[in-house]
């Protein structure tokens, strides 16, 4: 497994796997999702994309642009994307992004129990997609992720 972190380049190695979801004023669920496909992956031809970086200055407004420019690109490279919804925040762009991907072939959803949105997730999702099934923990949603990689 390979890991890239915004604002890296993916150079399209292996199956790429896009971490979609809250950033700013979240929890790093990426980190712990990324630690649980480590298990699954180890030895396996993925690269998890992980927009969220380590080192983020959200007042520097010249790197706006940058990283908005990043996730739009590997959003459009990436195999599986998967959108995690998280409180405490609503996650508006997380919400814009989910709108215009839903139609992916190999798209993993889930929701904490306490994101606020929740039911427009689930509602939403079931209109356009009722073949997925939203994920309510980050383990549901690695096993799901897993099970697609390896029945693939």
């Amino acid at each position: 497994m390979e890991y890239v972190e915004a604002p890296n380049k993916w150079d399209k190695k292996g199956i790429g796997i896009f971490l979609g979801g809250g950033i700013s004023n979240c929890p790093d669920w990426q980190l712990a999702l990324t630690d649980s496909f480590k298990l699954h992956f180890e030895d396996e031809p993925v690269t998890i994309i992980n927009p969220r970086r380590e080192d983020f200055d959200i007042n520097d407004s010249s790197q706006e642009r940058i990283q908005i420019k990043w996730e739009f690109d590997h959003l459009a490279l990436a195999e599986a994307i998967i959108f995690w919804f998280s409180p405490p925040t609503l996650n508006p762009i997380v919400l814009f992004e989910y709108g215009k991907h839903i139609n992916h072939n190999n798209l993993f959803v889930g929701c904490d129990p306490e994101y606020a949105r929740k039911s427009d997730v689930l509602i939403q999702t079931e209109l356009a997609r009722p073949d997925i099934q939203v994920a309510s923990s980050l383990g549901e949603l690695t096993t799901q992720v897993v099970d697609w990689y390896f029945d693939a």
